[in-house]
């Protein structure tokens, strides 16, 4: 497999991309197409001889010089729940999670606060988290049909397969809203809190500019969702696209695995049975040693500041050059799986395997609870109810999420879940007969009515709701324990919201209990959240990384007889071309180092060009030789700006060489006018294209 910084030698053969000339008017360049043998009216097509690499110190959008800021604030922006917390530069041993919340769910910790969002009948923003769901809940049914509320609609990033910034969500009572729309007023809502606690804790007004912000996504979004977050981010005005370097976004289980590094004995849960950590063997109930944790946690609250580590922590000390581990992140959407190895002494990482994970975060729980109440009082109640009572179905749902959270493999007592009055009353308008008629004719043995207005449900019925999600996830965390870059792993640990559930660590424990160490960290919900800070603090911690997909452009080669097929034959000007060759940039699950570049150079069509537009394409497998390949798609573009790049004379022949870097958390691009040496403004594009 060539790396990446082989590939820069080779490049050869390129694209004279582009449309026809732009004229200065004209709004907007006319894109390329998909097949280059299409754009040849008027194209000349020349490969460009490689270039020795040719580097400026000019700065541009896309490489801005290295701010120093005062303040790194990371917003975990979750599936369920969400929060902030941050970390001053001058004292990045500290990490300050943020204020306490007002509201909250008896039995559930309000460290985070709920993803749920309110807007007005006129459409504006109203509140967020604990706030919105209350003022929701307390108003009049029929005005509450008025009023849109949203919650876990972070998904819809991850399941949209043709995300755009023009992507709906749907509110509660069935209105449809601007997902960015909505994506901005969450952060711009953590924006105004975080630096509402700034400016009162420093005691003077705290500016945005002085801020470094970092956004977590899940490791296996695809590039549309992480530019849609950075979208949502700079209509929020975290940053802006002249500032992009003002905002990082975070892999969620890269920032799990940063602050595991720095753990202490005393701040995390061994499940396994091959060593004790705080007293706790795994012979002992599972949740026995995570009870404890927690109790210490909620005594420790009222300090909201956690020291970490200025070196590595002690669970380190027993690594040594090589070793491997893998961290699960399970939260409220999806599952995120990541492999790294650590390099002494420094401690830096280097990713192993690409991430993979899936939908298998606890929404899955919620969703297997829904597909009961289907079966005992019938999907078009259901529905139905969802539509015309939308404030008693949130409450439903509030009420199942805290039984939810009391399920244990041990537990012999049932679990009762209050149905709100509406819900009751609602049921026998709409079928002529009681809930409890109901149950008794649905034959669901393990839910039972309470006279007291609950649904009884036996510890067997509540754990069977789980097993679907969590048999999704150890398939495939098996499946990766398969793979040959994951043998020997030493640790396993497992963060996220619902990493918290006795059932998922009793499953986990179980099945991989006797390959590794199966480590839980203290506070695991805020887990991410710490880490991301310490991201933010040293964005270059994580060395090397894994590109999930193969990435390309479509150029004409020199056509070979016997080695290209007939049908991609072109000839131009008597020469013999073969067009649709996929030119390669990186390959799926290969290794990436932190600024190792990919150069290819392009040639306008004509010199008077002002843009090129060149189509990038991608697939899931490794051996691609044409765009025209089953399972390669057209992913994005590649805009190349030559405005203001031209001295006074324009030479007959341009060459604009780019880099691209697929080793950060976000792909990057900077180009380079080889006849001026001036910066040329770049643009990838993986939603509107």
């Amino acid at each position: 497999m060539v790396s990446a910084g082989e590939q820069t030698k080779w490049c050869s053969c390129c694209l004279a991309a582009g449309p026809s000339p732009v004229r200065p008017r004209e709004t907007a360049p006319t894109s390329a197409y998909s097949s280059p043998a299409r754009s040849l009216g008027d194209t000349g097509i020349t490969p460009t001889p490689p270039h020795p690499p040719y580097l400026t110190n000019d700065t541009d959008s896309n490489v801005s010089e290295q701010q120093s800021f005062l303040v790194v604030v990371a917003v975990d922006f979750g599936t369920t729940s969400s929060g902030y917390a941050y970390s001053f530069t001058k004292e990045p041993e500290c990490i300050h999670v943020m204020r306490r919340w007002e509201g909250g769910d008896p039995g559930v910790s309000n460290q985070k606060t709920p993803t749920t969002i309110l807007l007005t009948p006129e459409r504006k923003f109203h509140s967020f988290g604990y706030a919105a769901r209350d003022f929701y809940h307390d108003l009049d049914p029929n005005e509450a049909k008025q009023w849109l509320y949203l919650e876990k609609f972070k998904m819809k990033l991850h399941t949209t397969g043709d995300l755009t910034m023009d992507t709906d969500l749907t509110a509660a009572n069935g209105k449809k809203v601007k997902a960015l729309e909505i994506f901005a007023y969450a952060l711009q809502y953590f924006k105004e809190q975080a630096l509402k606690e700034l400016s009162d804790q420093a005691g003077s007004e705290f500016e945005n500019s002085d801020v470094r912000w970092v956004i977590t996504v899940p490791a296996i979004w695809k590039q549309p969702a992480k530019q849609f977050m950075r979208q949502a981010a700079y209509q929020a005005g975290l940053a802006s696209p002249e500032n992009s370097e003002q905002l990082i976004i975070a892999l969620e289980p890269e920032a799990a695995s940063i602050y595991c590094r720095k753990l202490r004995l005393h701040q995390m849960i061994e499940l396994s049975s091959k060593a004790a950590v705080n007293g706790y063997s795994g012979s002992d109930t599972v949740g026995a040693g995570f009870t404890q944790a927690k109790e210490h946690i909620r005594r420790n609250r009222q300090s909201r500041t956690f020291l970490v580590e200025n070196v590595i922590g002690e669970i380190w000390s027993e690594l040594e050059e090589g070793d491997k581990y893998v961290v699960v992140d399970s939260g409220g959407g999806t599952v995120d799986l990541t492999v790294h190895q650590i390099r002494l002494p420094e401690g830096h990482l280097k990713e192993l395997y690409k991430a993979t994970g899936g939908p298998y975060g606890s929404l899955g729980v919620d969703y297997e609870f829904e597909k009961l109440l289907y079966k005992i009082f019938g999907e078009d109640f259901i529905e139905q109810f969802k539509i015309k009572r939308p404030a008693a179905w949130v409450d439903l749902m509030i009420a199942f999420e805290s039984r939810k959270r009391a399920a244990a493999p041990d537990r012999t007592n049932p679990l009762n879940i209050t149905l709100p009055f509406s819900f009751i009353d609602y049921y026998k308008k709409f079928r002529g007969h009681s809930v409890e008629h109901a149950l008794r004719k649905s034959n669901v043995d393990f839910v039972k009515w309470s006279s007291q207005g609950m649904l009884r449900m036996s510890p067997d019925a509540m754990n069977a709701l789980f097993k679907p999600t969590i048999d999704s996830i150890i398939e495939h965390l098996r499946d990766l324990f398969q793979k040959p870059e994951v043998s020997t792993v030493k640790f396993l640990f497992l963060v996220g919201g619902f990493a918290e559930a006795p059932l998922l660590q009793q499953a986990v424990q179980a099945a991989f209990g006797d390959q590794c160490r199966i480590i839980i960290p203290q506070d695991v919900g805020l887990t991410i959240l710490k880490g991301a800070v310490l991201f933010g603090l040293d964005p270059t911690v994580i060395k090397v990384r894994r590109s999930p997909l193969t990435y390309g452009v479509g150029v004409l080669n020199r056509y070979v007889e016997g080695k290209h097929p007939p049908e991609k034959l072109l000839v131009k000007d008597g020469t013999r071309w073969c067009t649709d060759v996929f030119d390669k940039f990186i390959s799926a699950d290969q290794s990436v180092a932190l600024g190792e570049l990919v150069k290819r150079s392009y040639t306008p069509a004509k010199p008077s060009q002002l843009v090129i537009v060149i189509n990038i394409y991608s697939s899931e497998h490794d051996n691609v030789s044409f765009i025209t390949d089953p399972g390669v798609k057209k992913c994005g573009t590649l805009r190349l700006d030559l405005t203001g790049t031209s001295g006074t004379a324009v030479p007959a022949r341009r060459e604009i060489q780019t880099l691209m870097q697929f080793g950060d958390t976000e792909i990057k691009a900077t180009a380079i006018d080889i006849a001026t040496s001036k910066s040329v403004k770049v643009g990838i594009d993986f939603l509107n294209y």
